[in-house]
């Protein structure tokens, strides 16, 4: 089996295995993304948006700032970060994550 090519986000900051956009109208958007066990998404925030994480397959940590918090995630699990605050993902084992 071939290795899969990374994707780059939109913004060309980070690469994740697959991402794939579900629904989107104005102020929603339905993306899944496929994160791999050494890529991440890096320290960001949304000024107007709440990111909202529901894990598929695999294990999550999402890593928050004000206050400063790490939340680990299982399939069936959602967790949601508020406008404003900082956030990094990764997973948490050595396998692949859909969230």
């Amino acid at each position: 089996m071939s290795a899969s090519k990374a994707v780059k986000d939109s913004s060309g900051l980070y690469e994740v295995e697959r991402r794939a956009r579900h629904a989107e109208r104005p102020g929603f958007r339905i993306s899944e993304l496929q994160i791999g066990p050494k890529q991440q998404v890096p320290w960001h925030y949304h000024n107007n948006i709440q990111d909202t994480f529901y894990v598929l397959e695999g294990q999550l940590r999402i890593f928050v700032r004000d206050p400063k918090e790490e939340i680990r995630l299982e399939p069936g699990q959602s967790y949601a970060v508020r406008p404003g605050r900082p956030h990094l993902v990764r997973v948490l084992a050595s396998t692949t994550t859909s969230r």
